[in-house]
């Protein structure tokens, strides 16, 4: 009776040192102790009771024990050395239509090569389809599985607004957030944002993209127009070339006199202020070049060279050749330093102001895809003066001055081809009615700053750096008519009892 009760205490110690070694595997020094003194109880037990002990594994019956024990205990080492095995050496599978868990060979060349480190941070809200953020959760993993430089975590913005500011997260961001969530990635180099959109439409280009960024492997270049009077990035545009390389792009300029075309590498080129003439030559470069789907920002000014407005007008846009007077909101003490509060931009900045701006307008034959958004507009009581508004007050003349509310600024999306079996490429069109609101002497007065930045970025949208296999997630729906929604609904619930009901039945009459 002693020797039964110290071994039943000896394997009960066993049991709680294994299941304390599993549930505190921190704690791994008090498992070990508890496990020592359920074996020393057990050999305790044997000592005491060792004549009976030999008895009974000499007997029949304990040799079939003790053979039974000898094969449970080989069985369960090579499960053991076999799960040990496939830690270290092991194969997956992905059988997904697009095998959107399984890297391309350009990503994995990207990851085998990082040297930096990489904090990437998701800020998903429970409100975030799963589609979106169970993906990128996936895929992160995934890229974790090919390199130890990345490192990544989650924060809900809702319940650390603090956190989110830390990175950066603007209101524009936040609002886009909300809805379809952020992941951020940064290092020493800088930071990189990636929106929910992007996941959906190409998760792995944006991601891969995005590291490629922050550690200054690769850059997305941004063209600036020369030749023509334009604004220079070494002179009064410096302030932007600033904004523009904090924000991770390169920064050029381009003759397209001598260049003979945009520059392949070009995600976005920009004219600014031009006071000269587009030549010839130069009008057909740039018409192919938005044809074959490029990204231009054009910013003109009152009265700018009509080979511009020219341009613009191919792709919807009229551009007009007056002023915008607004005396319901202007910087004081000029009339025509239009100020735009928030209410009135596309993108809800606080307040921006253009000195000296132009309007314009889209044309009445836009096709269906084709899309155009306002940028900014003028209140209703501004006009479009077309007069001289440097000798006196300027005053609206009806019948002659545009009256208001006047887009400053206008965006354009999509292409002009028609044929369905060629691959269709996207062009992006942003253009402002003035120039000068990006200018050093207004760059950082105001949201001016981030109007210029955000119009940038948005061009170069899904411009691409690296060369990455496309994996769109597809929308899949089951579409049932009422009767197989009827036996879908009754057989999940009862299909599965009723089987197990027939086999039990099966099982009784045979052994009645």
């Amino acid at each position: 009776m002693q020797t039964a009760v110290l071994s039943l205490l000896g394997l009960a110690s066993l049991l709680a040192g294994f299941i304390f070694r599993l549930v505190l595997p921190g704690q791994k020094y008090y498992a070990w102790a508890i496990l020592a003194i359920g074996v020393a109880l057990l050999a305790v037990a044997v000592i005491l009771d060792f004549r009976r002990m030999s008895g009974a594994l000499a007997s029949r019956r304990g040799k079939f024990g003790i053979g039974t024990t000898v094969k449970v205990s080989l069985f369960a080492g090579i499960v053991v050395l076999a799960n040990a095995i496939s830690v270290g050496a092991y194969h997956r599978f992905d059988f997904t239509g697009l095998a959107q868990f399984t890297l391309t060979s350009q990503t994995k060349d990207v990851l085998a090569d990082l040297k930096e480190p990489v904090e990437v941070v998701s800020f998903f809200t429970p409100t975030i389809p799963a589609t979106i953020s169970g993906y990128a959760r996936d895929l992160l993993a995934e890229y974790q599985n090919y390199t130890d430089k990345i490192t990544v975590k989650e924060i809900d913005p809702e319940l650390n607004p603090d956190q989110a500011r830390e990175y950066g997260i603007n209101r524009y961001g936040e609002y886009y957030g909300q809805l379809y969530g952020i992941v951020v990635f940064r290092s020493e180099e800088g930071q990189r944002d990636v929106f929910g959109l992007q996941i959906a439409a190409e998760a792995e280009h944006a991601f891969t993209s995005a590291i490629l960024e922050v550690t200054g492997t690769r850059q997305k270049t941004v063209y600036f127009l020369t030749g023509h009077g334009e604004s220079s990035v070494t002179g009064e545009y410096s302030d932007a070339r600033s904004g523009l390389r904090d924000n991770l792009f390169q920064v050029g300029e381009v003759d397209l006199l001598y260049s003979g075309g945009v520059p392949s590498n070009a995600a976005a080129l920009v004219i600014a202020g031009p006071q000269q003439q587009l030549g010839t030559d130069e009008l057909e470069i740039l018409k192919d070049y938005l044809q074959s789907g490029g990204r231009l920002f054009m910013l003109l000014n009152p009265n700018s060279p009509d080979r511009y407005r020219q341009l613009l007008t191919d792709w919807w846009i009229k551009v007009d050749e007056g002023t915008i007077i607004d005396p319901d909101s202007y910087v004081a003490p000029n009339e025509d330093n239009l100020l735009v509060p928030r209410t009135r931009n596309a993108m809800g900045l606080v307040e921006t102001y253009f000195p000296g701006a132009t309007g314009m307008m889209p044309t009445g034959d836009v096709p269906d895809n084709v899309e155009m958004t306002p940028i900014a507009w003028s209140s209703p009581d501004s006009w479009l003066e077309n007069g001289d508004i440097i000798s006196g007050k300027p005053k609206f003349d009806d019948g002659v001055d545009e009256k208001g509310p006047i887009f400053v600024g206008m965006t354009v999306t999509g292409s002009k081809s028609t044929d369905l079996e060629e691959e269709v490429k996207t062009t992006r069109i942003a253009v402002m009615g003035d120039s000068d609101f990006a200018a050093n002497q207004h760059f950082q007065n105001g949201n001016n700053s981030d109007l210029f930045l955000n119009m940038v970025n948005w061009l170069t949208q899904g411009e691409e750096i690296i060369s990455v296999d496309r994996k769109v997630l597809p929308a899949r729906r089951l579409i049932l008519d009422p009767e197989e929604e009827r036996f879908l609904h009754i057989s999940s619930i009862g299909l599965l009892p009723l089987l197990l009901l027939l086999t039990g039945g099966y099982v009784w009459w045979r052994r009645r």
